[in-house]
């Protein structure tokens, strides 16, 4: 046995402590597997139609499908809040453009954390934010990598911004025009809206603008303060439907000074709680309203149920609707519905557009992606849209170019499902085995700290380590072998990127080592404890004056 003092002792478990919360950390907070920094897409690399024999003209960025885009922001507005019994009672105006009016609504899922910063990302860059984004929310660093806000500045889109500075925090030099309030006094939720709306008047009046950024806090301070079923928050989503429409009538009125139709999008970045909080993964968190208005689609005989769809598609879409390329790093979706009254040629277009987006990704960013079902798929997709181009553009007008069409166009919907499916599954995927490694060396240090206590407040303050035991010298040895081959066993089979398993073998053994030497430590002290029969006494007489 070799003695320590406890001090000495102490402190190298407060090590081993900290060691192990780190290594679980790591595993919790992942790094990405591809990292792109601050490279953008680029207009100049977006791909041509996907002819065979013939030239197409179609080989620039496409033009935009919306002229003025506003972007009206709820926080914490919940799906039920517009399409619910409340939404029907306090949103009387929303509710009759969602049944009847020139609109489509979704509800969009979002990915925990269900927190405004993330969810900001998520919406402009189309990328899945992590948990580590929980943390950043309270001082928002400048988003360097590819995002829609960037690309419309980029393209001379003229951006005018209202309501949480958090955009301001992660876009500082992207606004033409911009007043933020502040999130952090939750007791108020009228001013802080007030702040946004008094800017209405006038910005809609002006044809300066190209995108308009609205983003409403008072619903979440409600929420914080008193819950869902407060009865504060009627009146807010009444205040919210009056700014829809004030919002929807100054844009009719000048739809005819330009030649392109507006857009009007109400949505949520994240739910509310039954408690009124959000940040969880609960339905009430995660699913938002996503309501689309424009005279660019066809008025509704009745209202059908709300379709699901990721708040990650938002980026493509509107990047799209935009004439702008679809940021790098974006996992979403085009939705579909936008492009109705648009030819199967262009839907096709759309749809090869965002295929060739992700695919790019997916070679980036999964090493076998030759193998991706959704990489094949897009692979077959393209070479059937380049036969239905060849026919289109020989003037085939028969029914099979029309079947072609419709059969290339599930082709690029189903690719784009599983291609974002996959991304996805490989962004959030967490280091599972940092994870145990580092709640084992947790666990470990706390057990022994614990039951170290009587030896700690002893008078010798001494500890004993078991070095030489014929017993504990085979233990050490045979579980430091388990532990390798444990290592081994899951750095060869594991299809997914551990951080453990990219480390040097020198300092997994290291690892190893203090596994081993921690678990013999704890089941020495315990054996010791018990053998002497009455440890609870002992304990009683140290702590007695």
């Amino acid at each position: 046995m070799m003695r320590l003092r406890s001090s000495l002792f102490g402190c190298c478990g407060l090590l081993a402590l900290l060691f192990g919360m780190a290594v679980f950390l790591r595993g919790f907070f992942p790094a990405p597997l591809k990292s792109f920094g601050s490279a953008k897409a680029k207009a100049s690399e977006i791909p041509g139609e996907p002819v065979l024999g013939l030239a197409s003209n179609w080989t620039k960025q496409p033009s935009p499908l919306f002229g003025k885009v506003v972007i009206m922001l709820v926080d914490a507005l919940r799906e039920d809040f517009v399409f619910g019994p409340k939404g029907r009672l306090f949103m009387p105006y929303t509710r009759h453009l969602v049944e009847k009016g020139s609109s489509h609504s979704f509800i969009a899922k979002a990915w925990p954390p269900t927190v405004t910063m993330p969810r900001i990302k998520a919406m402009t860059t189309g990328r899945i934010p992590g948990f580590i984004d929980v943390i950043m929310n309270l001082n928002s660093p400048t988003l360097l990598e590819d995002n829609l806000i960037w690309q419309a500045k980029a393209a001379g889109k003229r951006t005018l911004f209202y309501g949480d500075d958090t955009w301001i925090r992660l876009f500082p030099d992207h606004f033409m025009e911009y007043d933020g309030t502040t999130s952090f006094f939750v007791s108020d939720y009228t001013e802080v809206d007030e702040n946004v709306t008094r800017h209405l008047d006038k910005v809609l009046k002006r044809n300066d603008w190209d995108l308009l950024i609205l983003h409403y806090l008072g619903l979440d301070h409600i929420g914080h303060l008193t819950g869902p079923n407060s009865h504060l928050v009627g009146p807010k989503l009444s205040e919210m439907d009056n700014i829809v429409q004030k919002i929807h009538v100054e844009l009719l009125s000048k739809e005819g000074e330009t030649s392109l139709p507006s857009l009007l999008i109400l949505c949520g970045d994240h739910g509310m709680s039954d408690t009124g909080s959000h940040g969880g993964s609960s339905n009430h968190e995660v699913n938002t309203p996503l309501v689309l208005i424009s005279p660019a689609f066809r008025k509704k005989d009745s209202f059908a149920v709300s379709e699901y769809v990721e708040q990650t598609d938002l980026a493509s879409t509107l990047a799209l609707g935009l004439g702008l390329p679809i940021p790098r790093n974006n996992l979403g979706r085009l939705i579909l519905t936008v492009l109705e009254e648009r030819s199967l040629r262009e839907q096709l277009r759309y749809l090869h557009l965002n295929g060739y987006q992700l695919s790019r990704l997916v070679q980036e960013s999964i090493p076998a992606y030759e193998k991706d079902a959704g990489y094949k798929l897009f692979v077959i997709a393209q070479k059937s849209h380049g036969s239905w181009i060849k026919l289109y553009l020989e003037g085939n007008t028969s029914e099979t170019l029309a079947n072609l069409g419709k059969k290339v166009l599930r082709q690029y919907l189903d690719a784009l499902k599983f291609m974002s499916s996959s991304l996805s599954k490989t962004v959030a995927q967490y280091d599972m085995y940092s994870m145990i490694v580092g709640t084992i060396i947790v666990v470990e240090v706390i057990f022994l700290l614990i039951v170290s206590t009587p030896e700690a407040l002893s008078s010798t303050a001494e500890l004993e380590v078991p070095v030489s035991s014929p017993f504990y010298s085979l233990l050490f040895y045979l579980m430091c072998l388990m532990f390798a081959a444990i290592h081994v066993v899951v750095c060869t089979s594991t299809k997914t990127s551990c951080y453990f398993c990219n480390v040097s073998w020198l300092l997994a053994a290291t690892v190893f080592v203090l596994i081993s030497t921690l678990q013999c430590v704890l089941l020495s002290t315990l054996w010791k404890r018990f053998a002497n029969g009455k440890p609870q006494h002992k304990l009683l007489q140290i702590l007695q004056p």
